[in-house]
């Protein structure tokens, strides 16, 4: 496991370690909550401590009597003879413990050294006052002492607490806060695991040591070894104490005092006990369980009768007073606790149409979900209504199967009755599902018959968002710009007679969006539009608009402006958990740093794409391809077995349409040399993009290169930028204009149609990147050409290192310093465990270490400097 966010604190650290060894001593109190690696973070500094260090760890243990100075008899092994006698001596009796503090103090002022006491909450009254003893008197002594607490478990009456107080007077005694990992962190270790990093981090709150145990055991609601954690704390609380806690779980995670006091009589004292056991903390008015799990753990152990009898009193005591929008899921939750339907079908659905309202599209899934358990309560219009809010919230929330099959339901129920306008408005979403579902052709032709049902009952809001549906899929389908504006121009005349703003920014934008693939020009009007949506407060609208802006400009490998998309993109989705949308905005971004080069970025954001269970078929798709193609670049083997589970996810259109998909399998087919199927494949592309009407320039272009490349006549097509250019005979123009873009291995491959000086240029630039199968490639274009590769000294990169480190060793040497193994070195950087065990190899005799924490050490030095 990754050791994250956690910089700061070892630097602050690594600098109070470096300062007692030439001046006075220092304390530390390093401090968190139960799980959130305080002893990670005390190993990996014993790591990186230089090896003339003495480091001394002991640590208190939680026994009902706690053994009298128990760290020290930890460490004893380590200490001088004369501490030892002396500690057998105070142990027998025989010898007073403040000789026993002198012996210690001695030893420690005979060399620099490290000492740790771990979790000191459970200490004995001989460790605390050791540890009175020595802070008065570290000036004198070449030593940090760090101190680990839980500070969740300290409260007023506690008797570390007057030790505490005791150091506060102290100027050489420092604190070090240990917080939970933020969701950033979170999603990066949840990274290659089929997890909802967002639904971790929910659980979690950002603790390391649950966010580890559920990556360990994905498939348990509460791991194993959660629920023994938590049930070890629960052991010694009282009766009442458990009482408390356990309506608490029942409640729900953040519950207000006056309503825990109308459940259960007198619960303060009960109360103030569990808090300072650390499982539940206050604030203000409101108590709550410190992390989700852990009250889900809880939970799990109430009995079933319990549960039912405290749902049904907090359903009753909420229902007598007046009711909040905020509280609607809370009593949804507990009417479907207490097992009472009718109460459910009053709170379910407001409470998802208030998450919705409110930009919660997860919650408001659930609780369309919770309400349609019962639907078979209602008339058939309200299931049609749950099931179209239902299948809404899915979409955004990254449920798209559960969204599609409720969209079909409420198609059915809504024919059915013979609603026409809804069935047509409820065809138009199915179809807008459909694309990233990868069923294009279904997509377009439901798309066409919401139209036809909504044209014969004449103009309607209804109608101008199933024109603004063909407009989108005519933009995504390349259909071109006259078919994209026809469509743009219904739904933009209907949405100004209606007073629609979310249509016209969207019909404005993608009528440009197709101007800007086909003819280069449109991208002012693309981002008008975008920020018309952002600034008229469209959330949902500036959130599909900003990922498309990620997907056409990483079509147009422009690697500036897909920075800047992803960017923009990212922080809209993830401030407005528009899951959907974010994850496919993950998948065009693992496009752009493909685009850019840079394979092993790409890869690790592909991946995180195929692990998250809620990405689309379209996002998956795109992610498979960037990885099947980044490892075909590198001459890795099973590349084709990613590209055919890539193209087996969506259809074939959804394939054309992403501009990726055909293309890649093109170009693995040359890294492989087998020009022969270059050539057929390019071709059927080509002839299948015609037959469509979709040869626009950014998909066309591509495909003709890459015949021409392979020794065949391309037939005339429209070709973008760089392409036109190869295509025209002038590959330096290309090549210029490619490294403009920022894409260097697309500038590359147009150097290969170039002269003996281009040669040599494709060839340093293909070592540079890394792309084994293309240097393989270019070394017998060469060949053929007559022309002798040059034998080059290290590369620019390796000469500028101190240490003559490569760039390959350099990411080896920065996954030693996160302690990672061979296996996993391999498994980060997409190599083999030997692989990875021969780049170690060579870091250490390159930076003249013989160990890997001392390479690690000389890591954090550097970045310390």
């Amino acid at each position: 496991m990754d050791l994250l966010e956690r910089e700061a604190v070892l630097q602050a650290l690594v600098g109070h370690l470096q300062a007692t060894e030439s001046g006075p001593g220092r304390l530390v109190l390093l401090r968190g909550e139960a799980g959130i690696g305080k002893t990670a973070v005390i190993r990996r500094l014993a790591q990186l401590a230089d090896p003339h260090i003495r480091v001394l760890t002991g640590a208190c243990d939680p026994l009902a009597t706690p053994r009298p100075l128990g760290p020290l008899m930890d460490l004893a092994p380590r200490l001088g003879p004369t501490v030892r006698t002396a500690l057998a001596g105070a142990l027998a009796g025989t010898c007073r413990t403040d000789e026993v503090f002198d012996c210690l103090l001695a030893d420690l002022s005979t060399c620099a050294g490290l000492l740790v006491v771990e979790d000191v909450h459970w200490a004995d009254e001989a460790t605390l006052d050791l540890l009175r003893y020595l802070v008065r008197r570290l000036p004198s002594v070449p030593a940090l002492v760090v101190v680990t607490y839980r500070d969740d478990e300290i409260g007023r009456t506690h008797h570390l607490t007057g030790l505490l107080g005791t150091l506060a007077g102290y100027p050489w005694v420092y604190r070090q806060d240990l917080a939970p990992l933020s969701r950033r962190a979170v999603a990066r270790l949840a990274g290659g695991h089929a997890v909802d990093a967002e639904r971790l981090y929910h659980l979690s709150a950002g603790n390391p040591f649950i966010v580890t145990e559920v990556l360990a055991a994905p498939a348990e609601p509460v791991p194993a070894t959660v629920r023994e954690a938590v049930a070890g704390r629960l052991a010694g609380l009282s009766a009442p104490a458990r009482t408390v806690v356990d309506v608490l779980a029942v409640l729900g995670r953040q519950v207000s005092l006056h309503l825990l006091a109308r459940i259960l009589p007198t619960p303060e004292e009960p109360l103030d006990e569990a808090v300072a056991c650390g499982i539940v903390c206050t604030d203000g008015q409101v108590t709550e369980f410190r992390h989700e799990l852990t009250r889900l753990a809880v939970l799990d152990a109430v009995p079933v009768a319990c549960r039912l009898r405290v749902h049904r009193q907090v359903l009753a005591v909420m229902r007598s007073a007046p009711i909040a929008a905020h509280d609607l899921a809370l009593l949804a939750d507990h009417a479907e606790g207490a097992m009472d339907p009718t109460a459910v079908l009053e709170y379910a659905p407001a409470a998802a149409a208030h998450a919705a309202s409110s930009g919660a599209y997860r919650e408001a899934a659930a609780q369309y979900a919770r309400a349609l358990s019962y639907a078979g309560r209602l008339p058939p219009d309200e299931s049609a209504s749950l099931l179209e809010g239902h299948a809404q919230a899915c979409l955004l929330s990254g449920g798209l199967d559960e969204g599609i099959a409720s969209g079909r339901t409420a198609v059915r129920l809504r024919r059915a009755l013979r609603d026409r306008l809804h069935e047509g408005d409820d065809l138009h979403w199915l179809s807008g599902w459909l694309w990233p579902a990868g069923r294009a052709s279904e997509a377009r032709a439901t798309g066409l018959d919401a139209v036809r049902v909504l044209e014969a009952l004449g103009p309607s809001p209804e109608l101008a968002r199933a024109y603004l549906n063909l407009c989108r899929l005519a933009c995504y389908g390349h259909e071109g710009v006259e078919a994209t504006a026809a469509y743009a121009g219904k739904a933009i005349a209907l949405g100004e007679r209606f007073g629609d703003a979310g249509v016209l920014v969207q019909a404005r934008f993608h009528a440009a969006a197709a101007r800007m693939l086909c003819e280069g020009a449109g991208w002012e009007e693309c981002e008008h539009a975008l920020a018309d949506a952002t600034a008229q407060d469209l959330p949902v609208d500036a959130g599909l608009l900003a990922v498309v802006t990620c997907w056409f400009t990483a079509l147009q490998r422009d690697a500036v402006r897909t920075t800047a998309a992803l960017s923009r993109a990212e922080s809209h989705c993830l401030d407005r958990d528009l899951l959907s949308y974010l994850l496919c905005t993950r998948a065009w971004g693992s496009w752009g740093l493909l685009n850019r080069g840079l394979w092993v970025p790409a890869a690790d954001a592909a991946q995180a794409v195929l692990s998250h269970p809620g990405s689309p078929p379209v996002a998956r798709s795109v992610a498979l391809t960037v990885l099947g193609l980044g490892q075909a670049r590198q001459g890795k083997a099973r590349v084709w077995p990613l590209l055919e589970r890539a193209a087996g996810l969506v259809d074939p259109s959804c394939l054309l349409d992403t501009g990726l998909g055909r293309e890649a399998g093109v170009e693995a087919a040359w890294l492989v040399g087998d020009h022969e199927r270059v050539r057929a494949e390019a071709g059927r592309a080509l002839a299948a993009l015609k037959a469509q009407g979709r040869d626009h320039p950014w998909l066309s272009g591509p495909l003709a290169c890459w015949i021409r490349r392979t020794g065949g006549t391309p037939p005339p097509v429209p070709a973008a930028g760089p392409y036109a250019l190869e295509l025209a005979g002038d590959w330096a123009g290309a090549a210029a204009l490619w490294d403009r873009l920022g894409c260097p291995y697309d500038a590359a491959l147009a150097r290969l149609s170039g002269d003996v000086p281009a040669l040599h240029q494709a060839l340093a630039a293909f070592e540079a990147l890394g792309a084994r199968s293309a240097v393989v490639r270019t070394r017998a274009l060469m060949r053929t050409r007559g022309v002798r590769p040059v034998r080059r000294g290290p590369r620019a990169a390796t000469r500028a290192n101190p240490y003559g480190l490569t760039n390959r060793e350099l990411d080896v040497l920065k996954l030693l310093g996160e302690g990672l193994s061979d296996a996993e070195i391999g498994a980060r950087l997409y190599i083999t465990p030997k692989t990875a065990g021969h780049h170690v190899g060579a870091v250490l005799t390159k930076l003249g270490v013989h160990t890997r924490h001392e390479a690690a050490r000389r890591l954090l030095r550097s970045e310390l400097r």
